[in-house]
This record gives structure tokens, sequence and C-alpha cells, in this order.
């Protein structure tokens, strides 16, 4: 898969129909279609870079009037969908870790992927799951000036989107195994 396409809508009703004109117009891979809260409707496919450009391009056109945001990744850094699939390699004794909250699940994913391509940081999990209140968020480890940067990058790419971003260096072993434990749900091992 080398392109995620993203659809965050206001209306659930809406959702289903942009969804279904999507996938209509191309052979992409949804990963996952829900509710979100506060009554959002989210809508996560990937592909191509061309499929995903032409299935953005039908799910926005059908849902005009309700889209709260949108994200095309092209290129998006394999980690990314091991995060969403919940199949990371973790470290159990990280240096640092980096914890980066963003207000939208679009905001986070692009936060997520660009601090991965330009830092030298693994990431430790990554959860869009619907009980966070339309939130999202990732962990990143590794060593503590590089998850610095990996902040830093989030930080200037979140802008206002930013909810909080968190530097722990030196982890205890209790607190990285309640930060690392298997997400509430997963995606299945698609693509």
């Amino acid at each position: 898969m080398d392109a995620l396409g993203l659809l965050e809508l206001s209306s659930i009703a809406r959702g289903y129909r942009a969804l279904d004109a999507l996938v209509k117009r191309s052979p992409v891979t949804v990963l996952q279609a829900n509710l979100v809260e506060p009554g959002h409707y989210l809508v996560l496919f990937g592909g191509g870079v061309a499929e995903v450009q032409e299935a953005m391009a039908a799910g926005l056109e059908s849902a005009k009037g309700c889209v709260l945001a949108s994200l095309e990744l092209p290129m998006v850094h394999e980690q990314v969908l091991s995060g969403l699939r919940g199949t990371l390699a973790l470290d159990a004794d990280p240096d640092t870790l980096g914890i980066v909250e963003a207000k939208t699940v679009s905001a986070g994913l692009l936060a997520c992927d660009r601090a991965l391509k330009e830092a030298y940081v693994t990431l430790a999990g990554l959860r869009i799951t619907p009980g966070l209140g339309g939130r999202s968020y990732f962990v990143v480890q590794g060593q503590q000036h590089d998850v610095e940067a990996a902040l830093d990058t989030a930080r200037a790419v979140l802008g206002d989107a930013a909810h909080a971003l968190e530097c722990v260096p030196r982890p205890h072993p209790d607190f990285v195994a309640q930060v690392l434990r298997a997400a509430p749900f997963s995606l299945s091992s698609q693509g």
C-alpha cells in the first residue's frame, strides 16, 4: 500500500454515501469505516497513489457540506500502516518515549507520518479509536534527542491541531508496559 486517504465527516449518513462513492470509483482497500466520537464518521482507505487520489475525489464530491477534515498521504511511511494494524516491533526498554495527541485523526496521521520520515525514531503505538472524542495519538521511541526532534516536527505540522505533546526520558518499565500494550482494536492484516 503506497498511500492512505482519510475522510472525517460530520454526518454518519453522508459518510456511508461517500464510502460507497469512493469504492465504486477506484480500487482501494477500506481499512476502517466507523463512527468516531462525537458523532463523526471516519473513512480510512489505502492503495496506490493514483487510486487513492481518485477515491478521495469521489468521496469529497459525495460528502460536500459534511467534510470536517480530509487527508491524502502519498508514499505513507510503512510504520504508520503497521501502527494502524497493531503489528509494531516494540523496544521493551526504550531510552525515551514521545507522545503526540492531536485534535483530529487526520492531523495525527499527518504528524505521525512526517515525524517518522524526519526523525530517527520508531513508532511504538498509534490510536484512532472511537473512544477518543475525535482525537488521535501516537507514541514514538528512540534516543532522547531523536524523540525531541520528532516532537518538534509533529508540533510544527500540527499547529493549532495539537492537543498535547510529551517527552518521557528513561521511562519506568511499569509505565512502558501500560503505554505499549495492545490497542483496544486494530485493523485486520489487509494490504
